[in-house]
């Protein structure tokens, strides 16, 4: 039986509060790349990258693929304070409502993965559980669908849903045909300072990393340095 979360946190003002921000991921696995990490503590790896200055923490909850779980972000949701998000296929109402009772803050939404009813009817949903929700998009047509439902925030997602492979063009397309008012996050390539650089010139307020901060020596090290290229003083 799921039990009742307390009140969600705000993920939108979490990643609004610095000029640039950071959504740092729990991730052992993925499709593109096979093993990455074992992670054995997700729980002390997310309290380093919150230590570190990452603005959310995302989990991977998908089993097959990313060889992540619930488990794994439960662990995480007991130790940290900042807002998390869900990172998974949500495919049904009840994966939203289940989101929220783990004690997620903000949930995925995959344009290329619902159709406009499915797409309008989570995110309301989401909304009236108090979550936030990151819409993904991958090109043209996806942003014109996620834009209809008038998001709060939206995700570029430079890899190819087909192929896996990664096209950083796709910030420099994406990222400038959104509205201003709506906070616009980078996805996937970022492995260095100079990644998150044509994110943020492109227009991103803010970048999700996961394999790159997974495998580095000094994660904590690592957030400072990806978020320098957008907080100048």
């Amino acid at each position: 039986m799921i039990g009742e979360a307390p009140k969600a946190r705000d993920a939108m003002a979490a990643l609004s509060a610095r000029r640039f921000s950071l959504i740092a991921e729990v991730k052992r696995s993925s499709p593109s790349k096979g093993d990455l990490s074992s992670i054995p503590s997700p729980a002390k790896l997310a309290k380093t990258y919150s230590a570190g200055g990452a603005a959310v923490v995302s989990v991977l909850t998908e089993e097959r693929r990313f060889k992540g779980s619930l488990t794994d972000f439960k662990e995480v949701r007991e130790v940290i304070e900042i807002p998390m998000l869900r990172k998974d296929f949500m495919v049904s109402e009840y994966l939203i409502k289940e989101s929220r009772a783990f004690g997620a803050d903000l949930v995925l939404l995959i344009v290329a993965a619902l159709d406009d009813q499915e797409l309008k009817d989570f995110y309301q949903l989401a909304s009236e559980l108090g979550m936030s929700s990151l819409v993904e998009v991958h090109d043209e047509s996806e942003l014109e669908r996620a834009l209809a439902i008038n998001p709060k925030i939206v995700g570029v997602n430079a890899r190819n849903l087909k192929t896996l492979e990664v096209d950083k063009g796709a910030f420099r397309r994406l990222l400038p045909l959104i509205p201003r008012d709506i906070l616009k996050v980078a996805e996937s390539g970022m492995s260095s300072r100079q990644d998150a650089q044509l994110a943020r010139s492109s227009g991103a307020d803010a970048i999700l990393v996961g394999e790159a901060l997974v495998k580095a020596t000094n994660p904590a090290e690592l957030i400072e340095e990806f978020l320098s290229c957008g907080n100048e003083k």
